[in-house]
């Protein structure tokens, strides 16, 4: 995470710039942009924004590229939805791009590694949970806002590894055996934070979260 724009070649940026414009008119076309308007949720977009920039800036690393942080993937997706998660996601990136943590060429790269595929990765688990798991409090704060952040990091740790392999970076072995054990503990931590900002936002201020729906929740309890 935070990868650094020599890790890859030239043709991956180029890649990594038409997949953003792709994904920038997916969340044009299909983001809830009346709810910004309704409600508390453009604030909490931004409150998450900034969050997650100085969480972002708080970083411990091994070498160029292999730096450890927490993610907020799965708390951001639960509170805003994908497409306003991602929104939130690019806004600390630029932040943390501003202030010199990553530079300006790896923008785009780092968008789709650590915004767009952490997110994509949350709201597949969370569609997963409500399909397959029953609609109760718990379950939402606990499976999807702790086992399921935690799960996101780790996943999204592999793939960051295997894009880094591929371009050719790092050894799959070092990557195995020097960086990815540690997404297992990053992951337990990940769980916490999520989780622990999930309930606070679900017991006190629940019209926050998107993905908690009083009806399907707490309507029958």
């Amino acid at each position: 995470m935070n990868l650094s724009a020599a890790l890859f070649p030239l043709s991956w940026h180029w890649l990594a710039v038409v997949l953003c414009v792709l994904v920038a008119a997916w969340v044009v076309r299909s983001a809830p942009w009346a709810r910004l308007r309704e409600g508390p949720h453009l604030n909490v977009m931004l409150g998450f924004a900034v969050g997650l920039m100085l969480m972002w800036s708080l970083k411990a690393g091994i070498k160029p590229g292999l730096t450890l942080h927490m993610l907020g993937a799965m708390a951001a997706t639960l509170a805003l939805g994908p497409q306003f998660a991602i929104i939130a996601m690019a806004l600390a990136l630029t932040g943390i791009m501003i202030n010199g943590t990553i530079e300006w060429q790896a923008w785009p790269i780092n968008l789709i590694l650590m915004a767009v595929v952490p997110v994509l990765i949350a709201h597949r688990i969370q569609r997963l949970i409500e399909r397959l798991l029953p609609a109760h409090f718990f379950v939402f704060v606990f499976v999807a806002g702790f086992f399921g952040a935690a799960f996101t990091v780790m996943l999204q740790g592999l793939l960051a590894s295997a894009a880094m392999a591929a371009a050719g970076a790092y050894e799959p072995a070092y990557l195995a055996s020097d960086y990815l054990p540690y997404f297992l503990l990053l992951g337990f931590s990940e769980g916490w934070i999520s989780g622990g900002t999930i309930t606070l936002m679900v017991v006190y201020r629940p019209e926050w979260v998107m993905g908690f729906d009083d009806r399907r929740y707490l309507g029958k309890k």
